[in-house]
């Protein structure tokens, strides 16, 4: 190499060896897969296996859970229910609504792991019973 030649003609002649390549493309594989697991949202199927279970899980405890606050709130004694709900202490209103039925559907002999506590929060929530569900259970005579 001419030591006056310009930055772009020693580019232009540079010439990596088989070596550099190896490394520079081992480098770039790796920079890939780092970013694309941290900041790529990049999963392993196992990982990606437990997160679809957790989720279904959830979502079969959230279904549940307001079928039974629609099942609470439809009876015809729901307001005495509410207030007894409410007196009882929050770590066992799950019991309170398993002992009462209302987490069990048509069907399904296990209850979803969750949807009991869901709906005791749900209806520990509610201020008083709406009025409509009330009055549509007691049409269905």
């Amino acid at each position: 190499m001419a030591a006056n030649q310009t930055i772009s003609q020693r580019f232009d002649e540079y010439q990596p060896s088989k070596t550099l390549w190896f490394w520079s493309v081992v480098g770039a594989v790796v920079l890939t897969m780092i970013v694309g697991f941290t900041a790529g949202g990049w999963t392993l199927a196992g990982t990606a296996a437990e997160m679809a279970k957790t989720s279904a899980i959830k979502a079969r405890a959230e279904l549940v859970a307001n079928l039974c606050v629609q099942k609470f709130i439809t009876a015809s004694n729901a307001s005495e229910n509410l207030t007894k709900l409410k007196g009882t202490s929050s770590y066992q209103r799950d019991s309170f609504i398993t002992d009462g039925g209302w987490v069990k559907l048509a069907g399904i002999k296990k209850d979803a792991p969750g949807a009991a506590d869901l709906c005791a929060d749900k209806l520990a929530a509610m201020d008083t019973i709406p009025t409509n569900s009330v009055a549509q259970d007691n049409t269905k005579g």
